[in-house]
């Protein structure tokens, strides 16, 4: 057991779990609270949804480049200045938000607030395992996975309160004494508990990760509305530095990431399922505001609420799935919410201007219902697989494939909304009228359900071949074990 490890035994791990939690809480909270507004945002800034789309974009391919990177940084940097460098990050981005005067400020601000955040998530997952015992870990990460749900079950709700009643700057301001307390906190109670390294750094690794991923993702963003081959060139540009680097990580003595997780199928497998189900989440619910206060005519308000029984629904079943995985394995948990995704993706591809309250609440409650099934035990059947060396790296993986991929997904799915809308608009008689308005939303996002209802099959297909259960000792597995069946 290191010095690092040993100290940590003798600290008071209450308070030093407290600072975390109260950093990771505003950070996920921050990362719901705007796109409940992206309508008002849009008419105050004159933007598009494509435009508009960044600011969650943004975020989460700031996050996604920055998690790998995070493991490499905890062995350079204390526990207590990683934690305060990213409150101090996530700070200054809400103060430029809070006081932009346009949306390329914003746009700028919310990427620094990504930068902390980025930072943060891993960081507090690492100390946590640091801070306690494998037999106490579970309650720990219980209040973590408890925080991190609980963010956006309140966040669509509050930012509707804040948008009716108040100005959206309030949205940051009000941020702003929490995060200064949160670092005032974490520099009296918050100790190290890592061993500092000091690794190699692979600037090179870590130039094509950014490269990468950015050109992917920017590409993706622009393909929907048929810019031209020159967003189908940024793809390929991103495809090839990703090429680049997977090759780098094989050759190298100290990979930025182990890829050798890959050879486990049933990892394999979830990778591929978490990219779609993220994908399909977050531009499902970056696109149901706009239609429930575009074409609904909801306020901010009533839109946060409607949304708020899944989001609460999908918290309550996390440790009940969680339960069902360990006594029946995955494969009883997963296909049940794969359809339950896709039954509700297909409900919302009928969607019209005359959809009632209701069918969009019962259409959301089965979505979350059927991501609670699916995410978490997918993800646990995948970490099953790794032997205990690889299980950081197992972990870095897919918190950037889900960040990545939520912000592919924005990207994606309102740039095809936006191209549904726009055609509309282009046969309709009168593109200026409110009705033909609403109908062009719908139309983009009739198409935009569809795809993603086909994606969810496809997805349905995979899900049956991962199968297998917890095996209690991760060190005892030396080589893959073949779970396809």
């Amino acid at each position: 057991m290191n010095k690092q490890v040993q100290e940590a035994s003798r600290m008071k791990r209450g308070t030093m779990l407290a600072a975390l939690l109260i950093g990771a809480f505003i950070a996920f909270l921050n990362e719901n609270l705007l796109t409940n507004i992206f309508p008002r945002l849009m008419r105050e800034f004159n933007v598009t949804a494509s435009t508009i789309q960044w600011l969650s974009t943004g975020y989460m391919l700031m996050i996604g480049i920055l998690v790998p990177v995070t493991a490499l940084l905890q062995q350079w940097f204390t526990t207590r200045r990683m934690f305060m460098s990213a409150m101090a990050l996530f700070l200054a981005g809400t103060c430029l938000c809070a006081v932009s005067p346009g949306f390329e400020v914003l746009l700028i601000g919310r990427v620094v607030q990504a930068c902390g955040t980025g930072l943060l998530i891993p960081l507090m997952m690492n100390t946590i395992l640091a801070l306690y015992p494998p037999e106490r870990r579970g309650a720990a990460m219980g209040l973590m996975g408890l925080v991190i749900m609980v963010a956006p079950v309140i966040g669509p709700a509050l930012s509707g309160l804040v948008i009716d009643t108040l100005h959206w700057r309030w949205l940051f301001y009000m941020v702003i004494p929490v995060a200064l307390f949160s670092i005032i906190y974490a520099f009296i109670y918050l100790k190290n508990v890592t061993e500092i390294t000091k690794p190699r750094v692979d600037l090179l690794s870590i130039v094509m990760s950014t490269v990468g991923f950015g050109c992917v993702t920017y590409g993706f963003s622009q393909t929907g509305v048929w810019a031209g081959p020159g967003s189908y060139s940024l793809i390929a540009i991103g495809g090839f530095f990703l090429l680049l680097l997977i090759w780098r990580q094989l050759k190298i003595k100290e990979p930025l990431i182990d890829l050798s997780v890959f050879r486990y199928p049933a990892y394999s497998l979830v990778a591929v399922l978490i990219v779609v189900l993220m994908m399909v989440l977050f531009a499902t619910t970056t696109l149901l505001p706009i239609y429930m206060q575009d074409v609904m005519q909801l306020t901010a308000f009533a839109t946060g609420l409607l949304l708020m029984p899944g989001c609460i629904l999908n918290a309550m079943m996390m440790p009940v799935t969680g339960k069902l995985f360990d006594k029946f394995g995955p494969r009883f948990v997963i296909m049940p919410g794969l359809v339950m995704i896709a039954l509700s993706l297909w409900l919302f591809a009928g969607i019209d201007s005359d959809t009632t309250q209701g069918s969009v609440l019962f259409n959301h409650v089965l979505l979350f219902l059927g991501i609670s099934f699916v995410v978490m035990p997918a993800q646990t059947a995948g970490m099953n697989q790794l032997s205990l060396h690889l299980v950081p790296h197992g972990t870095a993986i897919y918190n950037t494939l889900q960040q990545i991929a939520g912000g592919i997904g924005i990207a994606l799915f309102v740039g095809i909304m936006s191209s549904g809308t726009s055609r509309y608009l282009h046969h309709s008689l009168d593109p200026a009228a409110f009705q033909d308005k609403t109908q062009s939303i719908v139309a983009g996002l009739q198409t935009v359900f569809w795809i993603e209802f086909i994606l969810t099959i496809l997805v349905l297909v995979l899900g049956w071949f991962i199968n297998g259960r917890l095996f209690a000792d991760f060190s005892q597995k030396k080589e893959p074990k073949n779970l396809l069946s």
